[in-house]
């Protein structure tokens, strides 16, 4: 592929999550041999949903910058989608969510053109005004509070802070000479996924003290750190193959990736419990919905971008 061709790194670090998921296949199925238990079956669910998500994200991210848009502005439909999914809606409302829906190719038009300004100010700022122009033309006062403030945070979360992902693609090569936006891309998003699972594996072997009991009580400080410490480690190698960071800053970049992982996690929690519901929906086996597998990535993509943009473009 002429597109890997032009980005060996790229290319090394597909490979290396590739290599990581055939020892992860391996070891399931040496446990499934050897030791049967009861979570194997929804480790091995989890197992065949890393392999889909790691090709669709792959094959996405390497056939061009289109794609990619589509793909994540896609991502952001199901991502908003399953939010109203599972967030009480008022029925005066339902025509107001067409106009939050018509947010999502606005935003990644923005992006597809490279209008970084209107990227920044057009959610928070346009649309943030625009949907309670819109509810309050429809004229139902009852619960308008609530439902302004839900409807504006789900595009906040699912569209602008989502979109940070796919504006890492089209920033300019010069700035990131080794692998470009598509290496920016991989390295935040690996990251984060890896962060998550160093943390669950952590907090498995090592965890005693919870950090938040009432909003996510299997969040320990052990796992935190555990996840820290192996985050930073891998930005550590990760970092010259993908980005122009030096060793200091990818450092500093992998801790706060994991601590900003942390938070999106916690916060996805707070909105489940709020909501009384385990998962966000059931769309990826084993591990949920959309939500519970972007829910790191709504904080690690924004603070990942605007520190990029800031060192180097």
């Amino acid at each position: 592929m002429q597109y890997l061709q032009d980005k060996p790194n790229l290319a090394i670090a597909i490979g290396a999550v590739l290599a990581l998921l055939v020892l992860a296949t391996v070891i399931y199925l040496v446990l499934k041999r050897l030791k049967p238990h009861k979570n194997l079956p929804e480790i091995g669910a989890r197992i065949r949903s890393w392999w889909l998500m790691a090709f669709v994200f792959s094959v996405a991210l390497t056939f061009g910058q289109n794609l990619f848009l589509l793909f994540m502005s896609f991502l952001s439909f199901l991502a908003l989608k399953e939010y109203l999914s599972i967030t009480p809606t008022r029925r005066a409302d339902r025509r107001v969510l067409f106009w939050a829906y018509l947010t999502i190719p606005i935003q990644f038009y923005w992006i597809w053109i490279g209008w970084y300004w209107m990227f920044l100010i057009f959610v928070p700022v346009y649309v943030f005004l625009f949907l309670p122009m819109c509810m309050v033309l429809v004229g139902e006062t009852r619960g308008f509070l609530k439902a302004a403030g839900s409807l504006n945070w789900g595009v906040m979360t699912t569209v602008f802070s989502i979109g940070h992902i796919a504006y890492l693609l089209v920033l300019p090569p010069t700035g990131n000479p080794v692998a470009g936006g598509a290496g920016l891309v991989f390295f935040v998003v690996v990251l984060t996924q890896l962060n998550d699972i160093a943390q669950f594996l952590s907090g498995k072997m090592f965890g005693l003290h919870k950090i938040t009991p009432t909003v996510s009580p299997n969040k320990t400080w052990e796992g935190l750190i555990g996840g820290v410490v192996s985050t930073a480690l891998i930005a550590w190698l990760a970092a010259p193959l993908l980005t122009p960071l030096t060793v200091a800053q990818s450092i500093g970049v992998g801790m706060l990736i994991a601590l900003a992982g942390f938070m999106g996690d916690a916060t996805i929690s707070a909105i489940k419990r709020d909501l009384q519901i385990k998962d966000t929906g059931t769309l990826i086996p084993g591990h949920g919905g959309i939500l519970d597998r972007i829910d790191s990535l709504t904080y690690t993509a924004p603070l990942f971008f605007h520190i990029v943009v800031y060192l180097y473009f």
